[in-house]
Parts: C-alpha cells; structure tokens; sequence
C-alpha cells in the first residue's frame, strides 16, 4: 500500500541519515586537531555506537520489517547476531549520553579539581566500563541465560526471561535513567544557586557606586593595530559557557529519555506479565529508540559553532 511504502521510505532515509551524519561528527573529530582531547573522546564514543546502530542493527531491524507478519526468515544464528549487536549499540549509546551527562556534572561542580588531565582519564575509563557492561549485557542470551529465536513462531527477540529482562533493562536503561535525572536535577541546582548568590548582593550606597564603577575589570583584546575594549557585566563567558553546555545536556537527556522509555516499558512489563503487546506497536517503540542515534549528533553538534565551522571545511576549500 501507499502507507506501507510511505513507512519504507522514512524508515531508509532515517538509517542512512544517522550513519552518515555520525560518520561525519567521526571524520570531523579525527580530522580536527583542536578535538582530539575531552570531552570529543565521549562524543566520538557516542558516535561510534550510533553509527554501528545504523550499520548493523538498523538494516535487519528493516528486513523484519518487510517480513509477513513480522517473521524472521534468515536462520538462528543471523538471529543471535543482530540481537546482540542491537543490545550492544544500544546499550552502549545510552551510557555514552550517561558518561557526557557525568563530564559535564563534574565540570560544573568540581572546576578546580576537574583538571584537563582527570577528565581524560575519567573519560576514558567512563567509555571502557561502557563498552564493557554493554558487551556483558548483550552476550548473557548467548551463554545460555532466555532464548531469542522459536524456529516454529520464526519469531527473533530480545530473551523474555523474567530475570534476563530485569537484569538487561535496569543495567542498559533505568540505572543510565536516574543517573542522568539525578544529575541534571544536581547541575540545575548548582547554577540556580549560584544566580541567587550573585542577586543576593545588597546595592551599594551612590558614592561607592561611582567609585566601583571606576574600579571594574576591563578585558582588553588587540588585533594588529586595533585595540578593543569592553567592559565584563553580568555573567562571565565561561559561566555563559558553561550554562549553554547544560542547555545541550538537557536537551540530550530529554531526547533520550521520550526516545526509549516506551520500549524498555514493554519490554520490562512484557515478560513479567505475559502480556501479547501487538507487534505493530513493538516496531514502533523499537524504531523510535533506533531515532535516538539520529537525534544524538544533531543536538550536540547544533550547540559547538566549532561543529559548524569543522563541517564547512570538510566541503569548502579555504585560505
């Protein structure tokens, strides 16, 4: 039908967008000097899993989908696979949002003790424990914890065994959800704070006005022969910085969260309650946490003008 083939065009053009545009952040950090350091290693990460998601999952995600009632005809083993790379990417996409979520709460908090030199090593042991948690995740079905395939159903799904899907949503979704929620609540505090106590300053009598005003700061930059002076007021730019950065995680947080809570609802309340959720709804929560390693690039890239600037080098030829 027209609407069938409607739901096919989408479901092409959102894989090959997200793997080329994760490809494009991947290119854009290894090309770029300036980005080969913190927090572009977490970035790189997150783009890693997404593009694998686009690679590898994406594709036989499709060819179940163009299946008659959703069967899957390409054998027990393709099926052991695509299920553990899905949980793999996944898994892993999801705690690298978690780990830049944590980059960001430390920056914020711990500016002193948050040196350039501890956040590449808490960087990098953040996307080892991801790597690793997501691998023991996504190959328990394969050492024998559920099953995945029912040759007489030619049915292939994530294990519906009680404890598998306990373990496997809490460790590849609801413990990355409160760890974000928690931190972001933590971030949001920490800058609503900080406004009270830079508003709770009791104004100055007129003369001392006068003479603070002469005494401000002045930042004073020169270009060739041109000198350009201006006054600091209000916020600083690393505050400003700093609050546009947790805008950004905010945003990514937000996404992810509407992106993957209705399948990992299902999945958790499905094998517990032996609950027959109607296929169609199953693809459409499996599809919209697939959008989430679309939406991921997009709003992290949309916040860094050295994003844009990157891109339009990788195309434009400049002096």
């Amino acid at each position: 039908s027209v609407f069938s083939l409607l739901i096919l065009t989408l479901l092409v053009l959102l894989t090959v967008a997200t793997f080329l545009w994760n490809l494009l952040v991947l290119a854009t950090i290894l090309r770029v000097k300036a980005f080969h350091r913190v927090p572009h290693n977490l970035v790189a990460s997150t783009a890693v899993s997404d593009a694998l998601v686009a690679a590898l999952v994406m594709p036989l995600s499709l060819v179940k989908e163009l299946s008659a009632g959703r069967r899957w005809r390409l054998g027990r083993e393709l099926c052991l696979l695509w299920v553990c790379l899905d949980v793999l990417c996944c898994t892993a996409s999801i705690w690298n949002v978690t780990a830049i979520a944590l980059d960001r709460y430390w920056s914020v908090t711990r500016q002193l003790r948050y040196t350039l030199l501890a956040r590449r090593r808490i960087s990098n042991v953040m996307i080892a424990l991801t790597w690793l948690l997501s691998a023991a995740i996504s190959l328990a079905p394969l050492l024998g914890w559920g099953e995945t395939y029912s040759p007489e159903q030619q049915r292939c799904q994530l294990s519906q065994d009680p404890s598998y899907a306990i373990v496997s949503t809490g460790g590849a979704f609801y413990l990355p959800l409160c760890v974000v929620l928690f931190v972001y609540w933590k971030i949001y505090k920490a800058f609503h704070m900080g406004g009270r106590r830079r508003n709770a300053v009791a104004p100055l009598p007129e003369a001392a006005q006068v003479k603070e005003a002469s005494q401000e700061p002045q930042m004073v930059f020169t270009a060739r022969r041109a000198a350009i002076t201006f006054q600091t007021d209000g916020e600083t730019w690393r505050e400003q910085k700093e609050k546009k950065a947790a805008l950004m995680v905010g945003i990514l947080i937000g996404v992810f969260v509407l992106c993957w809570i209705p399948f990992f609802i299902t999945e958790l309340i499905s094998p517990l309650c032996s609950c027959n959720i109607p296929p169609v709804w199953k693809s459409i929560f499996l599809w919209l946490g697939y959008s989430n390693s679309f939406f991921n690039p997009l709003i992290y890239t949309a916040f860094n003008k050295n994003y844009n600037n990157a891109f339009k080098n990788l195309f434009v030829k400049q002096r």
